[in-house]
């Protein structure tokens, strides 16, 4: 049988998930040496470790930055990461399917890998696209389009993600 990302994902999020209920009551009564309590917030997959990425910016060296970031995570973490990278500003070109600055076919090539081979998430924000005169239609197809970055960033911090801006 082959199984493509998601499904071993969704497999092991799922044994994952099996696995914390049992363990519900002492992961919630787990504390460090100081004895204050850890805190760890886990997702409907039993994912752990939870990131987002800010990409705000067109400058190469930045993006490419961030992409060695999210794949030294990804590699440290495997299955249990879940990647989310939030993109507003001169950034949302990378998203875009015609973009309108230049964008390197690797980078686009790269976008597409981690998110269809790896299952980081790409969050566009709507308010920059129609600043530009774009709609959700000119974003790639695994592209998800919020109505304000900023407001995505919020709301995955109060899921517990750890955000990561530079």
């Amino acid at each position: 049988m082959n199984f493509n990302l998601s499904s071993r994902r969704h497999l092991i999020g799922s044994l994952a998930g099996l696995a914390a209920a049992s363990t519900t009551m002492e992961a919630s009564a787990a504390s460090t040496a100081d004895g204050s309590s850890l805190g760890t917030v886990m997702d409907a997959n039993g994912t752990r470790n939870k990131i987002i990425y800010q990409l705000n910016k067109a400058d190469p060296e930045y993006q490419q930055d961030i992409f060695n970031s999210i794949s030294a995570m990804l590699g440290k973490y495997v299955d249990d990461i879940s990647i989310v990278v939030v993109v507003w500003g001169p950034g949302i070109h990378l998203l875009a399917q015609k973009p309108r600055r230049p964008v390197p076919k690797l980078f686009q090539q790269r976008v597409r890998s981690m998110a269809e081979s790896y299952g980081v998430k790409f969050i566009a924000c709507e308010n920059t696209m129609k600043t530009i005169g774009w709609g959700a239609a000119d974003m790639h197809d695994f592209i998800e389009v919020e109505d304000f970055g900023a407001a995505a960033v919020m709301r995955l911090q109060q899921q517990g993600y750890a955000y990561l801006s530079w």
